[in-house]
């Protein structure tokens, strides 16, 4: 198991359309990616479930990845999060 924390900088925090991208880029890899936000959990792979986080600017998320290719989802959710939220 993988995790990192990271602050939203983006002004309107994941709305629907980084939340869109975000579920877009950690579908393709096979572990399971979940997303922390004050101890409520959603599946990094389902939109709504991650919109119903309602994450907003200057608030730390937490993302765990598990499973065969976390080391590397990891990195790349990382530079994506950098990129984009």
């Amino acid at each position: 198991m993988k995790k990192f924390e990271y602050i939203i900088t983006k002004p309107a925090g994941i709305h629907a359309r980084p939340a869109g991208m975000l579920v877009k880029e950690v579908s393709v890899y096979e572990s399971s990616i979940t997303i922390e936000k004050n101890g409520q959990t959603a599946d990094g792979k389902r939109l709504m479930a991650l919109m119903s986080l309602n994450v907003n600017c200057k608030e730390k998320v937490t993302f765990i990845m598990e499973g065969t290719d976390e080391d590397m989802v990891a990195i790349k959710l990382e530079t994506f999060c950098k990129e984009n939220l």
